[in-house]
């Protein structure tokens, strides 16, 4: 049989794309995929190590004890009527969600390129599942939070949390729209210049001191020379480390202009992430 020009195809693949293109109906489509790479994210990750999950309970207990140690103990930074643990617990906990989604979804060309040569699918859904199954880390990490802040309440300490509680959704949303916005700008740069895998590694470690996580926004205000206080203030991570911390722990500072500030950032982030991942998606497996 011939060909007919009035053939209607099902589907259609192409290479043009709009500016923003979000296409919910796809990912919707193919949304038992996406489940099953959030699986596979959280499956594979310590699948061959010894302690496997442990490690969600770990790290952040370890780097809350250093911190404390060594932030706290040896340089004297206050905490007020919060314990230095449950403060710096509070911080590691929300930036240990914007690190995993931002370094997870980095690379994602680079890791995905087998996959992304053989099959077609929405390439948006790898860093989408990497974000998403990030999100069990985040609520384990959190019931070690709950677990300690329990504890302090119990041998009376000052800790309470305030009526900001209600935007906690919202924090983590902003967390998310820039930890995947930066990730796929990041993504898009390593699939030409491997290289950017080093910067980011040591890039994440030095924003994280330029977040206010192992200290308080007080504190850069009145130890740090103006220029980079104003940095670390003006630094929308730094809002939502203080913000998750004010809102937990009734500590720390709180602006609704910072708060929209911050949200604003990370719309346009995930947006301007969204515009250059699908510039790059069209032409990457030339350059991988």
């Amino acid at each position: 049989m011939g060909h007919t020009d009035n053939e209607t195809w099902l589907y259609t693949i192409s290479s043009k794309r709009r500016l923003i293109d979000l296409n919910f109906k796809e990912i919707w489509r193919y949304r038992d995929l996406l489940i099953l790479f959030v699986k596979r994210d959280i499956v594979t990750v310590y699948k061959q190590t010894i302690l496997g999950p442990l490690w969600y309970v770990i790290q952040p207990l370890f780097t809350s004890v250093i911190f404390t140690l060594v932030f706290n103990n040896l340089g004297n930074i206050a905490t007020g009527t919060v314990p230095n643990f449950l403060f710096n617990l509070a911080g590691i906990t929300a930036w240990n969600y914007f690190n995993n989604c931002l370094s997870g979804t980095s690379d994602t060309f680079k890791k995905n390129q087998n996959i992304f040569g053989k099959v077609y699918f929405p390439r948006v859904i790898m860093p989408m599942s990497v974000t998403i199954s990030n999100l069990l880390k985040l609520f384990i990490q959190l019931g070690i939070f709950i677990g300690f802040y329990i504890y302090y309440l119990g041998i009376g300490a000052s800790v309470q949390p305030n009526a900001n509680l209600f935007l906690f959704p919202v924090y983590i949303l902003m967390m998310a729209l820039m930890g995947l916005g930066l990730g796929m700008i990041l993504s898009s740069m390593t699939t030409k210049y491997r290289d950017m895998t080093i910067v980011i590694s040591f890039g994440v470690q030095l924003l994280m001191y330029m977040s206010a996580v192992p200290y308080p926004l007080s504190e850069a205000r009145l130890k740090f020379p103006k220029a980079v206080a104003v940095l670390v203030e003006y630094n929308p991570l730094t809002q939502i480390i203080e913000g998750f911390r004010y809102m937990l722990l009734d500590t720390g500072s709180f602006s609704w202009f910072g708060f929209v500030y911050t949200l604003i950032v990370s719309i346009l982030l995930f947006l301007i992430g969204i515009i250059i991942f699908n510039r790059t998606e069209k032409s990457f497996i030339d350059t991988v």
